[in-house]
């Protein structure tokens, strides 16, 4: 497993082969990556993503842990970025791998919602309106309570 938060941007392409380096019982592998974008138009000019070192890694490979628990996941990992973030750059990836793809998918999909509300990140957006700190939006939570059955 494979959890690292860093200010550097990642590479997707060498997450997949340092996951598959020596395995051949994957059969599929279900990522998302997340970037920054502009939510309400108000001309985003910076992100900056703070986190609590050691207390992030923990929640994350928490999450990673949930779902290994209700998937039949042979290996997974997550990269999260933080510091300062322009509009388009990467944000976070979460590659899942396991032998069938509605495991894999199902949960990349369970990773990511509990990301959004259950990880300890904080987020600032600087825009032309000024800079704000921004919660977990109201979708975010019904995503991640969809799972909770």
């Amino acid at each position: 497993m494979i959890i690292r938060v860093q200010y550097e941007d990642f590479d997707s392409a060498a997450l997949n082969r340092e996951l598959l380096a020596g395995r051949s019982d994957v059969g599929a592998i279900a990522s998302f990556i997340g970037l920054v974008r502009d939510l309400q138009g108000d001309a985003l000019q910076q992100m900056t993503l703070e986190h609590y070192p050691g207390m992030t890694e923990k929640a994350l490979q928490g999450i990673a842990d949930k779902a290994r628990q209700r998937w039949q996941v042979i290996d997974l990992g997550i990269i999260h970025r933080v510091g300062e973030l322009k509009p388009s750059d990467q944000i976070v990836i979460v590659t899942v791998l396991s032998a069938h793809r509605a495991d894999a998918f199902s949960a990349c999909e369970f990773i990511m919602d509990y990301l959004k509300t259950e990880a300890p990140f904080w987020k600032k957006e600087v825009s032309d309106q000024g800079s704000k700190w921004v919660d977990a939006r109201k979708s975010d939570f019904f995503a991640h309570k969809k799972w909770e059955n």
